[in-house]
């Protein structure tokens, strides 16, 4: 602007404007002026709304931003007719404020608009985008998950980033696509993400539709990228965020625009300047090295072994794949011929090299197996050689008075190499390595040599100038020597092992009945038994699994001669457990290996058999077990895992003597029941990261696997319906707290759940007998998840096998006293009575049944025992009338009559609501008994839709991912049926949190809303409506006018006391609060002075005020609002009408907007100052006293 510039020429340049809106930032145009107008208005409003920085004023407000991309946009021409800065303001107004939650509604905005509306092109938006929108995205906290959402699903955030970045740059232009994409990698880089939007963000990159449009410049970024990755400690995000940038490389980058060594470098996340080179070049130097090791005896000690520590290592992360050519011909040509020099090198004096070169040993194997069977020959040659010098250097040694320290170390280095060579022919048995004569030596020389022979400690003198020379004599000899003799221990056990595992083939060598056959037997079992308990007082923790498995070999065989000497492993090995539960390192493989020793087949079996102290022994190490896992998860995973796997899946060890494994899951059944319930509740203040869930999955899983026509199955499983129908009686008479979501609330649920599956492989027989139990559960007082659990199970027991129904019209039968708590769940099994009636032919006398059981509680006192039985009748009812029968003509008139009755109770308050809401139930509606008989209905839907907590619901990937045991192939149904699994949690009895018409958390579009005020935000009620009218003013034949004035919104006693003394002295008809506790209160009575003895009050939750409004808008009354509003009256034009309801705003947050909505009209008082609002006592005075005015001269005049 100029100040040169007349008007006549100011207005040209801005209607000129309007030819190129986009390079100006404001413009007028006559043409124009409504459109503009609506813009400006539409503009203002949201911009003033956002100055009070309250989500739940603006929200309603943001659906207006939609319009007004409308109006800014021409169709014809499809390009901005205002700047898009207009709009960039609004949203920056909103990424920026302090309110967390006003940021992301305002972020998740603005990104749903640009992918869901076609925006012109703008450089502005990228600008934006890559700017405030970014910067607002750097916040962790707006990747929250919804509540009904699943823990590890997307949250709607990273959703809508993710398509929202696909559509943005599928929509420009193809010459600016990189340069924006360029600039976007590079914002991640400039600032100091956290791992939550980093990964993200990630994420929307590797969406993007594959296009070439990144260079190497755009690989250099983000390269950069994934060195801020390396920052975050949580590495799970981290490993998915660089999964996710490489993806994004992958996609995004022209390779032909850079050379290979750019691909290297960007790999290596420039951490590295290593080039390139040939595989055959690199090994060169090394395997030169390696051929002259058994020849050239000057090459240095310290370049051989670095020489093999390289090999070793090119071996291990390799894998030896070999997955080219090259590959191949190189370990061919060049590995394999260094192996033969190696093998003469590991009988040396010195532990560190030796070790070295054993750990080539395991390569050497994989390698040869690999490549080619005819390579086999290669391990045989110096497999051979090397067992029988260690067993030659044993003996040696042994037969020697007194041991130097060169001897005992050569003992060491000997037994190493066998264990070795033990453990090679135990995990490779497609070496048949067993058949060889030194390994057929080792056995028989294993088999009787001394168990936990020692070493003699060294002095400081000795032998420091021979061959070896311990490198920490002189300050740490007792602590090294330690570790080495309880190596030697060890690997003495490991070798032990081996032998044990082979004693059928052993045998077999022995079958003349030879002296050493029977040091085999019961005599040297018991020494070795004995060996171990002293082995594992001596061994450190970390050493003593190789025990655990001899001890599994030797007890079961030991268990009924030397009971006392077994149940002491038993002890000693738990008391090893109990004491590393803190030690993560060593703690999980310990605890498998104990598992493996006390839960094996044979020690069970024959624990059971003699039924004596070890079997006691058993159950009290498993309740320990249970005790231990409620502290620290996954142990119970890895006992309950082991027992289902080992008793019902087959296995290939030739050791067990027994005929059928399952019959310990008989014998130890309580380890099932446990895991069908297992998990407990925590505090929220208590920090955990649980997750119990495979423990039960693996029960239940194991329960799926069961036969209903073998023998053992069958009792085995009517064993566990009768204990758990046992458990559940017995938390139900537990006096603990029960309510929803509580320990004893789960452990019901789970329990019935658990029943649930067990169901249909129930015999008839069984099945009768125990119904009367399921139904005597369904007398007590249940939480609604398991109250739909026994309606469930009831529903299908009688599908199947209708003859039972006797056994359900019994439950009718007793008293309105045991039934008050119970009936309706009787009731809801016949809303499913078509289900019960499929499978049978005579379906009359059974209705007819039906139709005098249910009318009788038709007419019951209770509201909701009325509502389930007019749901039983509808459904009766409907089945009659289908079926045509002339008997029910009679009753037609009083049914049909007493239905429809029901079915337009339409504006009586909640009775008609809650009709409407327990049809639309889930398990009324849409739940079918039949086809929704699925694991993921049982253990995900159902508890979600019956409002179980979250940490409960199991989904049925978590069952698809625990594959230590399979589903059988024929088991009915996995998945839920996609129309229940779509419901959202809804319970009829549940008090209601709104009007039905009224969408609070949608964007629905108001008509009129608050500019400034934050509305006041409601709480689910605690019970149904109750009016309470106070008649005192009427009885005392006072006259009072025809305003009502609703308070319910004002929380403050000083103001409704103040309001009460003016509606009282003014003469309003009533005054209606939140609540009539206020009236108590002492604040309250000194404002009032008694003005609520003479007044009539009303109580109305706020929670109910739309229903309030409604009911007296029926009665002629007109529904006025206190509030400033972008359509409000001014009070001094606005004439009220005699039935005047003044509905008066919260202190802070004013009325509302769900309520502006249900409001006639809306008047503000005019005001000259600054200060924006009065207090609402003096508000609601004013307007009090403007009615009051306006009636008495209307009533002046009619005189």
């Amino acid at each position: 602007y100029s100040p040169h510039l007349d008007a006549e020429g100011l207005l040209s340049v801005l209607l000129g404007a309007f030819s190129s809106p986009e390079s100006s930032l404001f413009w007028w145009s006559a043409e124009e002026n409504e459109k503009l107008l609506q813009f400006w208005e539409t503009y203002i409003l949201i911009m003033e709304t956002l100055e009070g920085n309250q989500i739940h004023v603006i929200k309603p407000v943001l659906p207006k931003l939609n319009s007004l991309y409308e109006l800014a946009i021409s169709g014809e021409e499809g390009c901005w007719l205002f700047h898009p800065s207009w709009h960039m303001c609004i949203y920056k107004r909103m990424f920026e404020s302090e309110n967390k939650s006003l940021t992301k509604e305002g972020v998740l905005h603005f990104l749903e608009l640009y992918e869901t509306k076609h925006l012109p092109n703008s450089l502005g938006f990228s600008e934006f985008v890559i700017g405030p929108l970014m910067d607002a995205l750097s916040e962790s906290s707006l990747y929250s998950r919804t509540p009904s959402q699943l823990i590890g699903a997307c949250p709607p955030l990273g959703m809508r980033l993710r398509k929202f970045l696909a559509t943005y740059l599928m929509l420009l232009p193809e010459e600016e696509k990189g340069g924006f994409l360029l600039k976007f990698i590079q914002k991640m880089t400039n600032r100091h993400w956290c791992a939550v939007p980093i990964l993200f963000l990630s994420m929307a990159l590797a969406y993007i539709p594959a296009c070439k449009v990144l260079g190497t410049d755009g690989l250099h970024a983000l390269r950069d990228v994934l060195q801020c990755t390396m920052i975050t400690h949580q590495i799970l995000l981290r490993g998915a965020a660089q999964c996710y940038l490489l993806q994004a490389a992958m996609h995004l980058t022209d390779v032909v625009r850079f050379c290979f060594c750019s691909v290297f470098f960007f790999l290596l996340y420039g951490k590295s300047n290593i080039k390139w080179i040939e595989l055959e070049a690199f090994l060169n130097p090394l395997l030169d090295v390696l051929m002259k090791l058994g020849s050239n005896a000057y090459i240095p000690t310290l370049k051989t072994d670095k020489s093999l520590q390289l090999l070793l290592k090119l071996l291990q992360t390799r894998s030896l794949k070999c997955s080219n050519t090259q590959d191949g011909y190189l370990t061919k040509t060049k590995i394999l011929p260094c192996f033969k020099t190696i093998v003469n090198l590991i009988q040396v004096g010195d532990l560190d090299r030796c070790d070295l070169y054993l750990a080539l040993i395991p390569e050497i194997v994989n390698l040869c197996l690999q490549l080619s069977s005819k390579k086999l020959t290669i391990i045989k040659n110096f497999i051979s050689p090397l067992t029988n010098a260690s067993i030659h250097n044993f003996r040696e040694t042994n037969s020697a008075e007194e041991l130097k320290l060169k001897e005992q170390i050569k003992k060491v280095t000997s037994i190493a190499s066998l264990t070795v060579v033990c453990e090679l022919v135990d995990q490779k048995p497609e070496a048949h390595l067993e058949d060889l004569p030194s390994v057929g030596a080792l056995r028989r020389f294993t088999a009787f040599f001394q168990s936990n022979e020692v070493l003699k400690k060294p002095s400081y003198i000795e032998e420091k100038s021979g061959i070896f020379f311990f490198c920490s004599l002189c300050e740490e000899t007792s602590q090294g020597w330690g570790r080495i003799v309880a190596r030697y221990v060890r690997d003495q056990w490991i070798c032990l092992r081996f032998v044990l595992n082979k004693l059928p083939m052993l045998a077999q060598e022995y079958e003349e009945g030879t002296s050493e056959l029977l040091l085999l037997t019961a005599e040297r079992s018991k020494e070795i038994l004995e060996s171990a308990l002293e082995t594992l007082t001596i061994l450190p923790s970390d050493q003593v699994l190789p025990v655990f498995d001899c001890m599994k070999i030797l007890v079961p065989k030991l268990l009924n001669l030397q009971e006392s000497l077994c149940i002491e492993a038993f002890d000693l090995a738990w008391k090893i457990i109990s004491s590393l539960s803190n030690t993560q390192l060593v703690f999980w493989s310990n605890l498998k290996a104990f598992v493996r020793f006390i839960f094996d087949n044979e020690v069970l079996a024959a624990a059971v058999s003699a039924k004596g102290p070890a079997y006691a022994k058993i159950k009290e190490i498993i309740l320990k077990l249970i005790d231990m896992s409620t502290t620290k998860t996954g142990v119970f995973n890895v006992v309950l895992s082991h027992c289902c796997q080992s008793w019902i899946l087959p296995t290939c060890d030739n050791r067990s003597a027994m005929r059928n494994p399952f019959l310990n899951a008989g014998n130890y059944c309580e380890l099932i029941i446990e895991g069908c319930v297992f998990g407990t509740v925590f505090r929220r203040d208590q920090s955990t990261n649980r997750d119990d869930h495979y423990v039960r999955i693996c029960a239940i899983k194991f329960l799926c696997l069961l036969d209903g026509s073998n023998i053992l199955h069958k009792s085995f499983m009517e064993d566990i319906v009768i204990k758990l129908l046992e458990k559940d009686e017995l938390v139900s008479r537990s006096r603990t707290r029960y309510y929803a979501n509580s320990l004893q609330h789960r452990i019901k649920n789970r329990v019935w759940q658990t029943l649930l599956v067990l169901l249909p492989k129930l015999e008839q027989n069984f099945l009768c007998g125990i119904l009367d139990k399921v139904f005597q559960a369904g007398f007590g007082n249940n939480q609604a998840s398991v109250k739909y659990l026994i309606e469930w199970i009831v529903i299908l027991s009688l599908h199947k096998y209708p003859q039972f129904l006797n056994k359900f019209w019994d439950c009718f039968c007793y008293d309105e006293e045991k039934l008050k708590t119970s009936i309706c769940t009787f009731l809801s099994v016949f809303s499913h009575f078509d289900t019960i009636l499929q499978n049978t032919s005579e379906k009359k006398p059974i209705l007819k049944k039906a139709l005098l059981v249910v009318l009788q509680w038709c007419f019951n006192h209770n509201f909701s025992v009325r509502l389930y039985a007019l749901v039983a009748l509808k459904k009766i009812w409907g089945m009659c009338r289908m079926l045509d029968v002339e008997e029910f003509e009679a009753l037609t008139p009083v049914i049909e009559s007493s239905l429809q009755q029901v079915e337009n109770m339409h504006g009586t308050g909640n009775a008609g609501r809650n009709w409407q809401r327990i049809q639309d139930h889930f398990f009324f509606a849409t739940f079918h008994p039949l086809e929704d008989y699925s694991l993921e209905t049982i253990f995900y839907t159902l508890p979600r839709l019956s409002e179980v907590a979250e940490d409960e619901w199991i989904s049925l990937c978590k069952f698809e991912r625990f594959t230590d045991i399979p589903l059988p192939p024929a088991f009915q149904r996995y998945r839920s049926r996609a129309e229940l699994l779509d419901l959202k949690p809804s319970d009829w009895s549940q008090q209601d949190t709104g009007s039905s018409s009224v969408d609070t958390d949608g964007q629905t579009e108001w008509t009129d809303v608050q500019k400034k005020i934050i509305p006041w935000k409601h709480s689910t009620p605690s019970s149904d409506l109750e009016m309470v009218l106070q008649d005192r003013a009427a009885k005392l034949g006072k006259s009072n006018s025809r305003l009502i004035v609703v308070a319910s919104l004002i929380d403050k006693p000083t103001n409704l006391g103040g309001l009460c003394r003016t509606s009282e002295i003014f003469g309003a008809s009533a005054l209606v609060v939140g609540s009539l506790h206020y009236v108590q209160d002492k604040q309250f009575q000194h404002l009032s002075v008694s003005a609520e003895q003479w007044l009539p009050l009303v109580e109305v939750k706020p929670s109910q005020l739309v229903d309030y409004l409604q009911q007296k808008k029926t009665e002629g009354y007109t529904a006025i609002g206190v509030e400033q509003t972008a359509k409000s009256y001014d009070l001094t034009e606005y004439c009220f009408p005699e039935k005047s309801l003044l509905l008066l705003g919260n202190e802070h947050e004013g009325i509302p907007a769900n309520l502006i909505h249900h409001l006639d009209v809306c008047v503000e008082i005019p005001q000259q100052g600054i200060i924006r609002s009065l207090n609402v006592h003096v508000s609601g005075a004013l307007l009090i006293w403007e009615y009051t005015r306006q009636q008495v001269i209307k009533h002046k005049q009619q005189k």
